[in-house]
């Protein structure tokens, strides 16, 4: 990497955003020598021990990477919307940078077209245990996080996870995720679209240059380097998804951390946050009864009369939509009576519906008296059997899986963990929500290089314990 370029990516963060910055000497590895590309390479002699204060809007504690970070990424610098001053925009230059901006993600846009059938079948796969609780799932972060797992994997491994994924080569894979990650990509003061990954190397081990550099390159993500399952690492690793999700999702992301036996951790996060376009008026909220499967509750209802909406039906369920500013809407999916949300998840028109709503022809402009309930829901969604039921089962296994581009062949490796974190909330004023996705790739255990005889030629004793390892026979043989 020329000189130049490597100052552009160190100065990738917002000056503002930088408190400090101190420059210590790498730590060599104490067992094996980690093979880096020559970009992250570089970035490691120049950026390791740069400590940067970062914090997303609604995050009041900033986060510090100390000298785990070995680069960051360098995300688009998107112009602000200009802001006004009696309905007039005070700088004619600033709204042209600002709209510059807005065709140059619009540019990116329509590159997912071919994902219906991502979304619809893992929107029906994750999200069908639904019966009584609340799920929230982001198809577009979990796609994010499976592009990148295809990088590191070959063989059938791969092929697997671009089937999913409606990819016809490696290549196309790339050059479409990279676009949707900038058509999604905003952070202009009026809209929050921010998207991060990340990938977190055990120091100990080696990987290959190439794939480390090509996520790093091409799908923004920062790297770091630490020791897996020690106590600084985690903290540190649970600081970082705490920013990149706005604050928001800190009850989960303050318990999060990797065990020693992880090789890498790959993980991608989302976080979101637009205004209505015609807010709530909180004087016209109302509490009502919401009739729960199992009862009524009362919630606060937001309220709001709209003279042009936009109103959809199918054969089970009815829908309307409102729009956010400068961003796209929020849709209201309403199942018909006697039919529940379960069910429209394994109804192909529903489906369609909700992957793709702008061109439905069952729909009228009418007026819309709109009554929601303010709603704050999150959950914690297990990826692992709902990715097998839907083709990628190689990844999961030792004895199948090739992460040969990551690992070499040396190395067994398997994906030991895929879980997909996520919240919504919505009040009067818009919406917030993140997400983040995990995907841990561990090792088979190495065979130790020491050799031991264990004969039981003696009175010895043993234990016999049951599913939960607590033990049911404890005994003691001096005469077998």
């Amino acid at each position: 990497m020329k000189l130049d370029k490597l100052l552009d990516a160190i100065g990738m963060v917002d000056a503002e955003l930088i408190e400090r910055a101190r420059i210590t000497p790498a730590k060599k590895s104490k067992k094996r020598h980690i093979r880096w590309t020559v970009p992250v390479a570089a970035c490691l002699a120049v950026i390791i021990g740069l400590s940067v204060f970062f914090s997303l809007k609604g995050n009041t504690s900033p986060m510090i990477l100390n000298t785990y970070a070995i680069a960051q990424a360098q995300y688009p610098e998107t112009a602000k919307y200009p802001t006004s001053i009696g309905g007039l925009i005070y700088s004619e230059a600033d709204y042209d940078k600002w709209r510059e901006d807005v065709a140059k993600r619009r540019s990116y846009m329509g590159q997912g077209e071919n994902l219906d059938l991502f979304f619809k079948h893992t929107a029906s796969e994750f999200l069908k245990n639904c019966e009584s609780d609340n799920l929230v799932y982001s198809p577009l972060n979990v796609y994010m996080a499976l592009a990148m797992l295809a990088e590191t994997s070959e063989g059938e491994t791969r092929q697997q996870i671009l089937d999913l994924l409606g990819a016809k080569s490696i290549a196309a894979l790339r050059e479409q995720a990279h676009a949707i990650w900038n058509a999604n990509y905003c952070d202009d003061g009026a809209v929050t679209s921010i998207l991060g990954s990340s990938l977190w190397l055990d120091e100990d081990f080696d990987y290959n240059k190439e794939v480390v550099s090509t996520l790093a390159e091409n799908y923004y993500a920062s790297v770091f380097r630490g020791k897996m399952g020690s106590k600084s690492y985690n903290k540190t690793y649970s600081e970082w998804l705490n920013s990149q999700t706005g604050g928001i999702l800190k009850e989960y992301t303050e318990k999060a951390e990797m065990s020693p036996e992880t090789l890498l951790n790959l993980v991608t996060t989302i976080y979101f946050q637009a205004k209505w376009d015609g807010e709530f008026h909180k004087e016209n909220n109302t509490t009502n009864a919401f009739h729960k499967a199992t009862g009524d509750v009362n919630c606060e209802f937001m309220n709001q009369k709209i003279t042009y909406g936009n109103y959809y039906w199918g054969e089970k369920f009815s829908a309307t939509s409102k729009s956010l500013k400068n961003s796209g809407s929020m849709w209201f999916i309403l199942p018909d009576e006697g039919v529940t949300p379960q069910d429209l998840l394994k109804n192909e028109e529903a489906l369609s519906f909700m992957t793709d709503p702008l061109d439905w022809e069952q729909s009228r402009s009418l007026k819309v008296n709109l009554s929601v309930p303010k709603f704050d829901v999150s959950s914690r969604i297990n990826l692992t059997n709902g990715l097998q039921r839907l083709g990628v089962t190689d990844c999961f296994d030792f004895t199948a899986s090739d992460f040969s581009p990551l690992v070499g062949n040396s190395q067994p490796a398997e994906i030991s963990a895929a879980e997909h974190t996520a919240r919504v909330i919505i009040d009067e004023e818009g919406v917030t929500a993140a997400a983040y996705t995990e995907l841990r790739l561990a090792g088979a255990a190495a065979p130790p290089e020491d050799e031991i005889d264990f004969v039981l030629d003696r009175p010895f004793i043993f234990v016999i314990t049951g599913e939960d390892a607590l033990p049911l026979f404890i005994g003691v043989v001096n005469n077998p």
